[in-house]
């Protein structure tokens, strides 16, 4: 089909618009060094079909998010049975059922259950990816990303991902890794997810890398496993050594995993990070490890869940990290909320991983999410 000569002088303003896409900023923490697509042609994919085909080729791709794809009904509905877990005392009025992922409902009351079938499985993402929102206007709607062994340098930034079976435990997860390396999420805004905001998982893969830094966890939901508005399946570190770092987040709103940290020698770093409105902070089992500085805990009811924490936790300021960062490590702030002291030592752990410099001055209520490129730390 042949342009009109009106849009004939439009179109190379298009082009030039598209092409001056980048990613902003460069990778901190465990992904440092990732660069994505790198100097790849900016291009936007047409529809929900192209983009799962970019996604999964071998062609190293900048992919520009200037809209929402939506991906409810694109696989259908399904009806099937599903189960009402204990913590449901709400049911049909603000609780959470259950698909039955995993084989979970085995022990509990059966009831049918209809769901979008494409949110279940997250679109797989190849190696050498950048995933781009323009503004506030690249949204993922009804399907999250997977990243799986062998995956690597992949960036995902300043894009919005919702609406996956929200109503439903097993709904589908937001951000998937399995042992991938250099995956690097910033700026991306999580909300309405039926299962995990992000997860980081075994599935018989070793030595994962994954920095998420500026974006939004948003916990507030119509449907919550605990009947209290509040998302309980946010962050869950369940991979095997893999190495974590959380910068300059806003985790609001959830009733728990806010992170859970249960891995087979996880180590994660967590820094400046914002928790606001959270009932269960960090559980840690072992053999993890976390060191936790900078962050702020805001209404946090239980920091850390004492009668799970078997995993090593470090919170306490002071010269602590100069061996390992050449400085000190810096004070949480705690306000309105339970106790967050443990003086466990983790630093055998953090030997030669990559430094990461606090920054008190960002505010990540502020600086997280989408539309929000060029605000918050970690190379800006």
């Amino acid at each position: 089909m042949r342009a009109s000569s009106a849009m004939l002088p439009i179109l190379p303003l298009l082009v030039g618009y598209v092409a001056a896409q980048k990613v902003v900023g460069t990778a901190m923490g465990f992904a440092e060094g990732a660069t994505g697509g790198g100097d790849a042609a900016p291009a936007i994919p047409a529809d929900i079909e192209e983009l799962k085909l970019w996604l999964g080729d071998d062609e190293p791709r900048v992919i520009v998010l200037d809209k929402e794809y939506n991906f409810i009904g694109s696989e259908g509905k399904v009806t099937e049975m599903g189960c009402r877990p204990p913590n449901n005392k709400c049911p049909g009025n603000g609780g959470q059922d259950a698909i039955n992922g995993a084989n979970w409902c085995a022990d509990k009351p059966e009831i049918e259950v209809t769901y979008d079938k494409a949110g279940i499985k997250g679109i797989d993402v190849a190696s050498h990816k950048t995933i781009l929102g323009i503004g506030s206007e690249g949204v993922l709607r009804g399907k999250g990303l997977r990243m799986v062994k062998g995956v690597e340098n992949v960036i995902i930034q300043n894009i919005h991902i919702t609406e996956l079976n929200p109503q439903y435990i097993w709904g589908g997860d937001a951000i998937q890794t399995f042992g991938a390396a250099k995956i690097w999420v910033d700026h991306v805004k999580i909300s309405l997810i039926g299962r995990q905001m992000f997860a980081a998982s075994s599935g018989g893969s070793t030595g994962g890398s994954v920095t998420i830094s500026n974006s939004e966890f948003d916990g507030l939901t119509s449907w919550s496993s605990r009947c209290n508005n509040k998302h309980y399946w946010t962050i869950l570190l369940n991979g095997e050594q893999d190495s974590i770092t959380l910068f300059g987040n806003y985790i609001h709103d959830t009733a728990g995993r806010s992170p859970k940290v249960a891995g087979k020698a996880t180590v994660l770093h967590a820094v400046n990070n914002l928790f606001e409105e959270v009932d269960e902070g960090f559980d840690v089992t072992a053999p993890s490890e976390v060191l936790a500085e900078g962050n702020t805990l805001d209404r946090v009811e239980e920091p850390i869940l004492e009668d799970k924490k078997t995993g090593k936790l470090y919170t306490q300021d002071g010269a602590a990290c100069d061996p390992i960062f050449g400085r000190d490590c810096l004070a949480n702030t705690v306000s309105d909320s339970g106790s967050f002291e443990s003086k466990d030592q983790v630093f055998d752990a953090f030997k030669g991983c990559p430094a990461v410099e606090p920054d008190n001055s960002i505010n990540p209520r502020v600086t997280a999410g989408v539309g929000k490129l060029g605000c918050g730390g970690g190379g800006y």
